[in-house]
């Protein structure tokens, strides 16, 4: 069979899972880009003043019924349907080896559309209705749900980079079994949690934002494709928080960004780095680059901050084991009504 013959098939190869990567990084871009153009038209919005750390500025000072429908209604559409896709998928792709493919499958392709559609929605009910779930919710249920996620990345790549410098934290193979099989739902419940938590304003903090939720939701969209564990692109999500907190807290203004910026760095170079099959020398390097912006920020700002660099890592790495603790305890349970949590493997993809 020549070449002509395999062109004029009835049949065109599947698209490759990292040219729907590509793709969806780009529609990001432009659904953040059409988040700013289209911002002009919220300058009118009254908002209530400012009360504090524990506030959320970004909603109606008079909710009305159609706000609270909208914003609750449409989550819970979103957040069901991306649910019911990650169920179907995981059914459908096998139970405890599934294959990760290099190509988009169906299930795929309606994942990014369910996404997209619902990200255009949100921005119609933005500027129609206004308020997200923040109306009803507190600001810390937002960050936290985002938080746990990270932590649960810590977690669940234990046994592939491990936790503090490539050592491997002992746990139980069946609760990070456990971790990585049902992983997708609370990531799922986070990321379209807090995507619908904000109206789609345009500050600098919301559209950082708001691209970090786009590109988590495509990393959600690619599940059971080698996209979806490639390790520098999984890595580029996890690092992205540490951009994002040290930009937010230099827009804010108040000298905090080095607490995020060597608070979030400190747990690169003690565990995300080590998952990257670098050589010895290269990770001493990145480590000694590290201390040495260290020094260079704290001189001038006084040692007595110094402190700041330990909050993140330390709250992280102590809620690694409160998360371990948590998950066992649910399939010890499990296990105490009669049942048997499934379990899957994942590998990353070079």
């Amino acid at each position: 069979m020549g070449r002509s013959a395999r062109a004029g098939g009835a049949s065109r190869a599947p698209a490759s899972a990292y040219r729907g990567l590509a793709v969806g990084a780009a529609a990001s871009l432009v659904f953040t880009g059409l988040i700013w153009l289209l911002s002009g038209w919220l300058a009118d919005v009254p908002h209530a003043p400012d009360a504090g750390a524990s506030w959320y500025y970004w909603k109606l000072i008079e909710p009305t019924t159609a706000s609270r429908l909208t914003a609750w209604s449409f989550y819970l559409l979103h957040q069901v349907s991306f649910w019911a896709l990650i169920a179907w998928a995981q059914r459908n792709a096998g139970r405890s080896r599934p294959r990760y493919s290099k190509s988009l499958r169906a299930v795929n392709y309606l994942a990014l559309g369910v996404n997209g559609f619902f990200i255009l929605l949100h921005l119609v009910q933005t500027h129609v209705w206004y308020d997200g779930l923040a109306q009803d919710v507190s600001i810390w249920s937002a960050l936290g749900s985002v938080a746990v996620m990270l932590v649960w990345v810590l977690l669940m790549e234990n046994p592939r980079r491990g936790l503090f410098f490539g050592k491997k934290v002992g746990l139980p193979r069946r609760l990070t079994d456990a971790a990585r099989r049902y992983h997708g739902y609370y990531f799922a419940w986070a990321i379209v949690y807090t995507f619908w938590y904000h109206p789609m304003e345009a500050t600098s903090g919301h559209l950082i934002g708001f691209l970090y939720m786009f590109l988590l939701m495509l990393q959600g969209s690619l599940f059971f494709t080698r996209a979806h564990v490639n390790r520098w692109w999984t890595l580029i999500l996890e690092v992205a928080v540490l951009a994002h907190g040290t930009l937010v807290a230099i827009m804010q203004g108040e000298g905090m960004w080095p607490m995020f910026a060597f608070g979030f760095g400190g747990i690169f170079v003690i565990t995300q780095m080590h998952g990257l099959s670098w050589s010895r020398p290269v990770r001493a390097l990145v480590l000694a680059a590290y201390v040495a912006g260290v020094v260079a920020v704290y001189a001038p700002l006084g040692w007595g901050r110094l402190s700041e660099v330990l909050r993140i890592p330390l709250i992280d790495y102590a809620a690694v084991f409160a998360l371990a603790a948590i998950i066992g305890g649910i399939l010890g349970l499990i296990r105490l009504l009669g049942g048997t949590p499934r379990a899957v493997n994942e590998q990353s993809a070079d």
